[in-house]
């Protein structure tokens, strides 16, 4: 039971400290065990912060550049869509000029011009407005 607590706090830890304080052979071994855990625990923090920074800039850069491939695709459309409209604008045109439409269209507004001629300008009354076209007909 003790054992187990002990793999598990101190893991490979506690056996490294141990070799490395026979293998040097300190005054004071305690105190050179003690320095030796407080540095393996300081060097472990270190680059397990250091993952954890790596990790985070890895998902920021995925992130980005997900977003570049997203800003890449929506241009793409937006292109594709400019061409389509491009090609339709320029298929219609020359059927609208060409097309038999447009002369019978000039000749439907001249009915509409008369009116708008007949029809007095605001804030004039119609007689003033005929009597004024009487005049400058004669």
């Amino acid at each position: 039971m003790e054992t187990a607590y002990l793999k598990k706090c101190f893991g490979n830890s506690l056996t490294q400290a141990l070799a490395e304080v026979a293998r040097v052979r300190p005054s004071d071994p305690i105190e050179y065990l003690a320095h030796w855990l407080y540095h393996y625990r300081d060097v472990t923090k270190a680059k397990e912060k250091e993952k954890q920074e790596e990790l985070q800039l890895k998902e920021e850069y995925d992130k980005s550049l997900q977003e570049v491939k997203m800003t890449e695709m929506r241009k793409q459309e937006e292109y594709q869509t400019q061409q389509k409209c491009e090609k339709c604008h320029q298929d219609l045109l020359p059927e609208a000029l060409s097309s038999n439409k447009t002369p019978a269209l000039q000749k439907d507004t001249a009915p509409l011009e008369e009116t708008r001629r007949q029809e007095s300008p605001p804030g004039v009354s119609r007689m003033v407005a005929e009597t004024s076209q009487r005049v400058f007909t004669s």
